[in-house]
C-alpha cells in the first residue's frame, strides 16, 4: 500500500471557498502517469499538481500538471498551490526554489509573511501568435456571443504564451463580460483549428485599483472556466507591453487582476512584467493560497 499527502488549496485568495482551487499530491514518487490522471480526474479541479523529487541539480522539485482529461505543461494557479503546500508542511522561511515543469526549469519564490506565505511564479518563455483571422475569428465571435463592436481595437485577438497558450480577448463591457455564457462545443472546434485550448476574455480599467477583470475558457482540456489564471494573466501583462496598450515609467510593468466574479470564486493576483527597449522580458505571478483541507489518498 502506498499513502500520499494530499491538499485541496484555493490559490489567489485567503479565504477559502474562493478563487482557484487545485489538488496538490506532495510525495507523489511512484504514482503512474495513469494514476495521476485518474487522482486529477477524481478531484474534478481545472488542474491537480504532483510533486516529485529532483531529477538533477538544476532544480529541486519536478512538479508535473493534470487536468482532469490531460496533462499540461504548468499551471499557475496550482503552481502557486503546489508551493504553498510545501512552504506549509517544510515550515520554509523566505527561499527561493527551482521547480522543473514542462514549460522548463523555473524559479518560485516563497515569501514568508508571519504564520502565512506568498508565492510568486517566475513563468516561461514569452510568445505571442498571429491575430486570429478568417473562419476561426468568426466562429470564436459566434461562440463566445459578441460582435466586432465589442472588441476593444487596440487589443488584437491573438495567441500569447508564458509556457502554456491563451487567446487574448479585449473588450469594452465589464457587464457583458459577466454575461458571456459560451458555446463550449464551438470553443472546442476553434481549439482544434488554431491549435490553443484556452480563451481569455477581459477588460481593462484605467486609473483604478483593479486593472484587469477577466475569464477564461478551455473546453478542450475539461475546463469550461477556470476561475482565476496564472497562465492567462502572465502571458496577458506581456501582450500589454508588447502591443504598447499599456507604458511603463521604469522596466517593471505591474498590475492587480481580478477574476472570478461570475462564476463567485473571485480571486486576485499581482502581474510583474519585465521591460526591456519597450519589450517584455520576464513575467511573474505573485499570489496567496489557503488550505481548505489535507488528507490522505491510499493506493494498493
Amino acid at each position: 500500500m502506498r499513502t500520499y499527502r494530499l491538499y485541496q488549496i484555493d490559490s489567489f485568495t485567503k479565504e477559502k471557498l474562493l478563487g482557484n482551487p487545485a489538488g496538490v499530491i506532495t510525495n507523489a514518487e511512484g504514482l503512474t502517469e495513469i494514476e495521476m490522471q485518474r487522482i486529477a480526474r477524481e478531484l474534478n479541479n481545472s488542474e491537480t499538481a504532483f510533486i516529485f523529487p529532483p531529477t538533477d541539480e538544476t532544480h529541486d522539485v519536478l512538479v508535473r500538471f493534470f487536468t482532469p482529461q490531460k496533462e499540461v505543461p504548468i499551471c499557475g494557479h496550482a503552481t502557486i498551490a503546489a508551493h504553498y503546500a510545501r512552504a506549509v508542511e517544510n515550515h520554509f522561511d523566505t527561499i527561493r526554489v527551482y521547480q522543473k515543469t514542462g514549460a522548463g526549469v523555473l524559479p518560485v519564490d516563497i515569501i514568508r509573511d508571519g504564520n502565512d506565505y506568498k508565492i510568486v511564479m517566475t513563468q516561461g518563455k514569452i510568445t505571442f501568435g498571429d491575430r486570429i483571422s478568417g473562419e476561426p475569428f468568426d466562429m470564436l465571435l459566434m461562440a463566445l456571443g459578441i460582435s466586432v463592436s465589442d472588441l476593444r481595437t487596440e487589443c488584437p485577438v491573438c495567441i500569447a504564451s508564458t509556457g502554456h497558450s491563451k487567446v487574448m480577448i479585449g473588450i469594452h463591457d465589464i457587464g457583458l463580460l459577466h454575461r458571456l455564457s459560451p458555446n463550449m462545443e464551438l470553443l472546442t472546434k476553434v481549439s482544434k483549428m488554431i491549435g490553443c485550448n484556452g480563451f481569455y476574455v477581459f477588460t481593462l480599467h484605467h486609473n483604478e485599483e483593479v486593472l484587469v477583470h477577466g475569464r477564461m475558457f478551455a473546453p478542450a482540456i475539461g475546463i469550461n472556466e477556470d476561475p482565476v489564471t496564472g497562465n492567462a494573466n502572465g502571458p496577458l501583462g506581456a501582450y500589454l507591453v508588447h502591443f504598447g496598450i499599456y507604458e511603463s515609467n521604469s522596466d517593471i510593468f505591474s498590475f492587480t487582476v481580478m477574476q472570478g466574479e461570475a462564476i463567485h470564486r473571485t480571486g486576485k493576483m499581482e502581474v510583474l512584467v519585465k521591460i526591456s527597449n519597450n519589450e517584455p522580458t520576464e513575467v511573474k505571478i505573485a499570489g496567496n493560497a489557503t488550505i481548505v483541507f489535507s488528507t490522505e489518498l491510499t493506493l494498493g
